[in-house]
């Protein structure tokens, strides 16, 4: 079985609270973008993990894909699996690339050893293995709050906006970034904000990752001031980094020249 793990987006990110367990309570809204991974995974007389593409540091044994079979096979009798990861979606990027491939590796081996796992189900997997794992099960738009695992729904369409993702060759890990940033009250509320026309998101819908890392990582506001300057109407930061997005909702992609290290990616949603 061959499944293509997408990347998402964050539209706004408010670090709210500190959370009792040391978490800290998120609001934002995930939107799935199509930059894809792959990943093979086949019945097998033995277990396997092999990758190719991006180099993905760390162990095989921990990897979000394998994590994913271990989890589910502690519960049903699954047979070996050979897995074959290929990654197209860059490490610390802010896109979610790791809990897309956990996801779509919890839904590959419920349909091929017809586990009939629910959605429900599958999401409560998802959630053991990452905060944002559970939102690629259904893989939709979705207003994420608490620690960016629990969903509600939000009535948003960008399908066709043109939109351009520029990964400068930084990793910024999660725990650098949460070292960085404060908690505090959203400046604005996101949903309501994000029902208004895009051309006021400008002001309205931020990240709190981008106002505490771009003073560290200057190249982070000028990706998106040159997004900007290209005519994008909407520009941000996603996740918690370091890849930087705009939206050209009214015309086509921009012809920008960037950097031969940088990562892009460019397309409609």
């Amino acid at each position: 079985m061959l499944v293509f793990p997408n990347a998402k987006l964050n539209l706004g990110l408010y670090v709210t609270e500190l959370r009792p367990d040391g978490f800290r309570n998120l609001e934002s809204v995930f939107v799935p973008l199509p930059w894809t991974d792959a990943l093979e995974v086949l019945p097998a007389a033995a277990n396997s993990l092999s990758l190719s593409g991006i180099p993905i540091p760390g162990d095989t044994a921990t990897n979000l894909c394998w994590r994913a079979y271990e989890l589910l096979r502690a519960d049903f009798d699954l047979r070996p699996v050979q897995m074959h990861l290929h990654k197209a979606v860059p490490i610390g990027a802010g896109l979610g690339g790791g809990s897309g491939d956990a996801a779509f590796a919890l839904r590959a081996l419920n349909e091929l050893f017809s586990l009939r796992l629910t959605t429900a189900q599958l999401q409560q997997y998802a959630r053991r293995l990452g905060s944002d794992c559970a939102f690629f099960v259904e893989n939709k738009p979705v207003f994420a709050y608490e620690k960016g695992d629990v969903f509600a729904p939000i009535a948003l369409d960008l399908t066709g906006v043109a939109c351009q993702v520029v990964y400068p060759n930084l990793h910024i890990s999660t725990a650098e970034a949460y070292a960085r940033v404060g908690t505090r009250p959203p400046r604005h509320e996101l949903r309501p904000s994000l029902a208004q026309p895009m051309a006021t998101w400008r002001d309205t819908v931020t990240n709190d990752f981008e106002d505490a890392l771009t003073p560290h990582y200057p190249v982070l506001g000028e990706i998106k001031a040159a997004l900007y300057a290209a005519g994008a109407t909407y520009a941000s930061l996603s996740g918690s980094g370091s890849a930087v997005y705009g939206l050209f909702p009214e015309g086509e992609l921009p012809q920008l020249t960037w950097p031969p290290d940088y990562q892009v990616w460019s397309g409609r949603l």
